[in-house]
């Protein structure tokens, strides 16, 4: 077929199908504006600025600043237990707790300052966690949460995550994975990373950053044996999005199960989160005092 014939059937096929619609008797109908098959949607509004929570303590800046994180808030209620006498308990709500018996041991030691994401329960977007952190300028990231083992008897105990590419086993994979997507599951997927933070992530440019927090979670462990109990290998780690902070050295705290009965009542009471508190204290104060004699 030459390029005449191509453009001369081109443009008859319309005139012949409009024709032939015509001679049945049946009627086009166009599109036309305000139809119910027009769909209008209003788009999300620009994001805010971060709103910075307030810091406690001692009000020279030169004192360190260690920001806690209570995981899950609001309609995300992380991992949920039940009791024998079928009470619910979840995740969201012993995390605040903990997150503030450790407020009140931090601030009677009197040199350490002190902020918590969240003060009451309300959601947070992962990614605003350690970025409160990083615009406080924080020495320290402790991100507070509690696992649930589903229907498997006898899983317990606390551990320490820091932050890698790659997980230090296949538990620690699927914690990350559930962790990572509560903000999908909750509706609020974040998008828009800065470029730069993403490089170093990558790279793990900020080696120091990573070296610093993992000499933490030694000391956590070392000051928690004997008082608390950890699960088998309590050190771990795992490309966590709540510790993507690349110039703040960050931990996850996960202080047990919720669905292990011993844990539970430790976890529940106000005993049990001051021994949690007391230990994580006891570890901050530790870091802090190597970390001045080092730079001292």
């Amino acid at each position: 077929m030459s390029l005449r014939a191509f453009i001369l059937l081109m443009l008859g096929l319309p005139l012949v199908v409009l024709g032939s619609v015509a001679a049945l008797g049946q009627r086009i109908i166009l599109p036309e504006w305000g139809r119910d098959y027009v769909l209008r949607f209003a788009l999300e509004a620009p994001a805010g600025p971060l709103v910075l929570p307030g810091v406690a303590g001692p009000k020279d800046p030169s004192r360190p600043l260690v920001v806690i994180d209570a995981g899950h808030g609001g309609r995300d209620p992380g991992a949920v237990g039940t009791d024998e006498a079928g009470a619910r308990f979840a995740e969201k709500d012993i995390t605040l707790a903990i997150a503030k018996a450790l407020r009140a041991e931090l601030l009677k030691i009197g040199t350490i300052r002190v902020a918590l994401t969240r003060e009451d329960d309300r959601i947070l977007a992962l990614a605003d966690r350690p970025e409160m952190a990083r615009q406080l300028g924080a020495d320290l990231f402790i991100s507070i949460h509690a696992d649930s083992a589903g229907d498997a008897d006898g899983v317990g105990g606390a551990s320490v995550y820091t932050l890698s590419n790659e997980a230090s086993s296949e538990a620690a994979a699927r914690f990350a994975a559930r962790e990572n997507n509560a903000d999908r599951v909750n509706g609020l997927v974040v998008t828009g990373e800065s470029a730069v933070v993403s490089t170093i992530l990558v790279e793990l440019a900020q080696q120091r950053t990573q070296d610093d927090a993992a000499i933490f979670a030694s000391v956590v462990l070392r000051e928690g044996a004997g008082v608390l109990p950890f699960v088998t290998q309590p050190k771990r780690s795992a490309a966590l999005a709540v510790l993507r902070a690349p110039d703040v050295p960050s931990v996850l705290f996960e202080s047990g199960f919720v669905t292990n009965d011993a844990d539970r009542a430790r976890l529940t009471t106000p005993e049990g989160r001051q021994a949690y508190a007391a230990v994580l204290a006891r570890a901050i104060r530790i870091y802090f005092a190597r970390r001045a004699d080092e730079e001292g």
